[in-house]
């Protein structure tokens, strides 16, 4: 008769639990002081209106996503001043 080893326990993952569903690539971005606190701001917002607990990474995908769908050509746009200006014009 063959010996049975021991069960080896399911050795558990560190960190947060995977959630993406797709390939994924993680890039560092250097953005201002500014914009870390509105994320922060906004994902607190969330968070106490909802209970919902998004990341900074989220809603930054979440906006990315939403200009790829809108359709909105942003290939003659020069710089980010006018990005941002084109994007509040049409979010307005």
């Amino acid at each position: 008769m063959a010996k049975r080893s021991p069960k080896k326990p399911i050795a558990r993952r560190r960190g947060r639990p995977r959630v993406h569903r797709e390939a994924w690539t993680k890039v560092s971005v250097v953005m201002f002081e500014r914009q870390v606190l509105e994320l922060d701001r906004l994902t607190t917002a969330i968070r106490t209106r909802t209970g919902a607990h998004l990341t900074r990474a989220e809603v930054i995908r979440a906006l990315l996503d939403a200009l790829t769908e809108s359709r909105l050509d942003v290939t003659a746009v020069p710089s980010g001043a006018q990005l941002k200006r084109l994007l509040v014009q049409k979010l307005s």
